[in-house]
């Protein structure tokens, strides 16, 4: 009789376990805390870059007589993110209108910011742009030396009367991205690596995090950044980048998203490695890496300098340069997100989310 009992105590025990064992997957299978399955590289590669949408279409300015000065960050036009969006802005500017561009690249430190952009003025541009928030401690004084030429910054603001401020709604994008990020990831464990820990990238960070609880509460994201307040070389070292990426992956995370300039090339190099995804940002990434990285590409945060760039010298071509703030955002956009890869799980739920920040029905935070 003992011997019976304790046989069915043990097949009791078993029932209980097996269906403590179905519960676990149900709640897996919802998608709430992720499938357990990490997300793996399988993107389609090789696809083509869609031709420009900047100008072409309809009737452009005759800007053959005006020179556009255009002064890069760290990084410089090669660094495959917002100072290479802005040189394309230029580039077709160049081709639509026949502006001819001017390209000053500051050093390794970008000590010599002021003086390019005195460079710039000097040299005949009526125009001339500083890419980065860095710009803003120099552009008031150099603009304030030269009154009769027009200025514009990127990422910053600046109050002067021949000054254009081009800024955007980062959290916007990387709200979507944030979505797409949670909807791929098959852990809930996600990554976000930040070039510098500045409020700009923090609206980076804020807007992304939001994104991924919209749709999976559960899940955690990991927040790096490669340097502090200050130490700008965390947006041009794709090293750090790397093992800082490496180390997320390591830890869970099968999704990646970096905000961090040309460092971001060491996270899909990471990616790689890993056979996890990643996420890029200013410029359709996808198309700026090799097929092995292509694989893994999630999504990107698209990040149009390139339009605000190319409007700005539209405007100035043109008369219409008007000094003051102007916001590139889902709207008009100026700020969207990529599919190239195609990888993203469910378009239209992000679009779906997409307008409804437009509308106003979401309110995407600025700072984690």
């Amino acid at each position: 009789m003992k011997q019976a009992s304790r046989s069915k105590v043990v097949l009791l025990l078993l029932a209980i376990m097996a269906l403590v064992l179905a519960s676990c997957s149900s709640s897996d299978s919802d998608g709430e805390s992720g499938s357990g399955e990490a997300a793996t590289c399988q993107g389609t590669p090789g696809e083509e870059a869609p031709a420009s949408d900047l100008g072409g279409d309809g009737e452009t300015p005759d800007g053959s007589d005006v020179k556009v000065g255009l002064v890069f960050d760290i990084g410089g036009k090669d660094d495959k993110s917002f100072n290479e969006s802005a040189f394309d802005g230029l580039s077709a500017a160049e081709d639509d209108m026949g502006v001819d561009g001017l390209e000053l690249e500051p050093n390794a430190d970008g000590s010599n910011r002021e003086q390019l952009l005195r460079q710039a003025a000097e040299d005949d541009a009526g125009l001339v742009i500083g890419v980065g928030f860095n710009f803003a401690d120099v552009i008031p004084t150099v603009a304030a030396d030269y009154p009769d030429t027009s200025f514009a910054i990127v990422d910053s603001v600046v109050d002067a009367d021949n000054v254009a401020s081009l800024v955007f709604a980062e959290e916007q994008g990387s709200f979507l991205v944030g979505a797409i990020a949670a909807e791929a990831s098959g852990t809930g464990e996600i990554g976000f690596v930040g070039g510098v820990e500045t409020s700009l990238i923090q609206k980076f960070q804020a807007g992304f995090e939001a994104g991924v609880a919209q749709v999976n509460p559960d899940a955690t994201v990991e927040v790096k950044y490669l340097t502090p307040d200050g130490d700008f070389s965390g947006f041009n070292n794709s090293a750090l980048g790397k093992t800082t990426a490496a180390g997320l992956y390591d830890a869970g995370a099968d999704v990646v998203y970096h905000a961090a300039g040309g460092s971001g090339a060491g996270v899909f190099e990471a990616a790689v490695d890993a056979d996890h995804l990643a996420i890029g940002v200013d410029s359709n990434q996808y198309f700026q890496v090799d097929e092995a990285q292509q694989k893994c590409m999630l999504s990107s945060m698209l990040k149009r300098v390139d339009v605000a760039v190319y409007d700005t010298i539209a405007k100035f071509v043109a008369g219409d340069f008007e000094a003051g703030t102007s916001v590139y955002d889902l709207s008009n956009g100026g700020i969207d997100y990529a599919t190239a890869g195609g990888q993203v799980p469910d378009t239209d739920k992000i679009d779906e989310l997409k307008q409804q920040i437009i509308d106003g029905d979401i309110t995407v935070p600025t700072e984690p």
